[in-house]
């Protein structure tokens, strides 16, 4: 049986853990692709050899070599250098923007038909950065920020409440970072609003905890940054386009009305197939809601025109 082919660009935590997941899912063979010597390599041959224990089908293979890559029909960027302790998101900046904008020219030399999925942090300003370099359609060129977000407040919600984790439904949007917009109003436990079963300051309490849900991770493994969560969330977007599912996920898209907001890439509902982001449906947010997404969006605006003005 021949599955399609997704390149993964970058063979840290997220990366293996999101190759892993496609492959014992068998949603596509795997490329990792890494700068290292022998780190690809090792980890695609790692999964390997679990393959007749979970007996999936795909392979898995690793290479420092874009050449391998060619045909992809998903990338996806990991690469880059992951926050430390104490670390913010923006503070990667201009070590990331260099390390993206040599993938991205690899990448669409080797695969130019690939939908293009950014994962690299600070994930707005990555994502456009990736789109404008690219020379592709926004549709192709998009990132994961917000099913992670989503996936993060889904989990404190049933922690809150009990409640369990199939019957929540939870929604971040915004920024991929401390400017993100959780929204406890479009989150439910059984299709009940957030809103109508906790109090407020419990809400606003789990709210807290989404925002700095990553920063949380980061403190507490010392060494590192989450990678579970993020590979198993890009996965399930990655099987959203090769299936052609027409799933609708909280995703970094580039926005040009919507919400009226234009010109940067953030996380809204978008529904995702096979040509990658197939339309942006838009929520009926509160007058609230809708100043808060515009905050976020001025955030990233200003973080774009910094690295810009910066000519990293």
């Amino acid at each position: 049986m021949s599955y399609p082919k997704v390149t993964i660009v970058g063979a840290g935590q997220v990366g293996a853990t999101a190759a892993f997941v496609l492959a014992t899912r068998s949603v596509a063979d795997v490329m990792l692709v890494d700068v290292a010597e022998g780190l690809p390599q090792g980890k695609a041959l790692d999964m390997m050899h679990s393959r007749s224990v979970l007996k999936f089908g795909p392979r898995v293979a690793g290479t420092n070599d874009y050449a391998d890559t060619a045909g992809s029909d998903v990338v996806v960027i990991t690469a880059g250098v992951p926050r430390k302790p104490g670390m913010t998101r923006d503070e990667l900046l201009a070590i990331n923007a260099g390390i993206v904008a040599s993938v991205v020219a690899s990448v669409v030399a080797a695969s130019p038909e690939a939908v293009v999925i950014c994962v690299t942090n600070p994930l707005d300003v990555m994502t456009d950065r990736a789109w404008k370099l690219s020379g592709l359609p926004a549709s192709r060129v998009f990132g994961m920020g917000g099913v992670l977000d989503s996936a993060r407040f889904a989990y404190f919600i049933a922690e809150a409440t009990g409640a369990a984790i199939s019957e929540v439904d939870a929604l971040v949007v915004g920024a991929h970072g401390d400017a993100m917009v959780p929204l406890p109003r479009l989150s439910t436990i059984a299709g009940r609003p957030l809103t109508d079963l906790l109090p407020e300051a419990e809400v606003a309490e789990l709210v807290r905890r989404t925002v700095f849900g990553g920063a949380e991770v980061v403190a507490l493994l010392k060494t590192g940054s989450a990678f579970y969560a993020p590979g198993v969330s890009v996965a399930s977007m990655v099987e959203a386009v090769l299936g052609d599912t027409g799933a609708v996920l909280p995703t970094c898209v580039r926005l040009e009305g919507a919400y009226g907001i234009s010109g940067v890439h953030m996380s809204v509902p978008a529904v995702l197939g096979r040509a990658g982001v197939v339309a942006v449906p838009e929520l009926p947010l509160t007058d609230g809601e809708l100043t808060a997404l515009r905050a976020s969006a001025q955030q990233i605006r200003e973080q774009i025109a910094a690295l810009e003005a910066a000519d990293v």
